[in-house]
């Protein structure tokens, strides 16, 4: 089963909008992915602004940055 996952980025970042298309393939076979914005939260904005968009699983807390390509998220969810 795959682990839920939270993707970190924010509206207008074009590297945002790649990681959602790369991710798609793994959301049609079953993750579960929650799009943040993090100016919602100005922790998340000090946290991740340098890094967007960022891959984080719910259940270990671990962190994948961008740059990430298909096979590094295959190992991420392992």
């Amino acid at each position: 089963m795959l682990p839920e996952c939270q993707l970190f980025g924010t509206l207008g970042c074009h590297l945002c909008e790649v990681a959602e298309a790369l991710l798609m393939p793994f959301v049609e076979h079953g993750l579960l992915v929650e799009v943040v914005d993090i100016v919602e939260r100005p922790g998340w904005v000090e946290d991740y602004a340098l890094r967007i968009p960022v891959l984080r699983r719910s259940d270990t807390g671990a962190e994948l940055s961008w740059p990430f390509e298909a096979e590094q998220i295959v190992d991420f969810l392992r």
